[in-house]
């Protein structure tokens, strides 16, 4: 399985942006599928996560009800829409698939499939 980021892109304080993942190789099964970011100099962060059924959804701690993740399994596709944008969001955002589902910083770790990153760069 090959994972596809984009939509990144260098946007101002305040506006909303799109990434999404596509997958490819195969059809996903019951991944579930979501984002990591990094900043320059800083780990890896969990941003967000969303089971295969969509049922289920995980943000991270930053995004404070600003992110909404969600996902099109008919296209193998992963979107996820960031409101109110600010600089402290700048990073690279990585998308990924697992088998089990994730929420956590740590289970980065334990990804199956990682996509090549998107940056996104909030100016201030």
């Amino acid at each position: 399985v090959q994972l596809q980021a984009s939509g990144g892109g260098l946007v101002h304080t305040g506006d909303s942006l799109t990434v999404s993942c596509s997958a490819s190789g195969r059809t996903l099964g019951s991944e579930t599928m979501g984002w990591f970011r990094q900043a320059p100099g800083k780990e890896r962060e969990f941003v967000a996560a969303v089971s295969w059924s969509g049922n289920n959804k995980a943000y991270g701690n930053s995004d404070k009800g600003r992110f909404t993740i969600s996902r099109d399994n008919a296209k193998n596709t992963v979107y996820l829409q960031m409101n109110n944008l600010k600089p402290e969001d700048t990073a690279v955002y990585y998308c990924a698939a697992s088998k089990e589902f994730f929420y956590s910083d740590r289970q980065a770790r334990v990804m199956d499939y990682w996509g090549q990153g998107t940056q996104v760069t909030v100016s201030s």
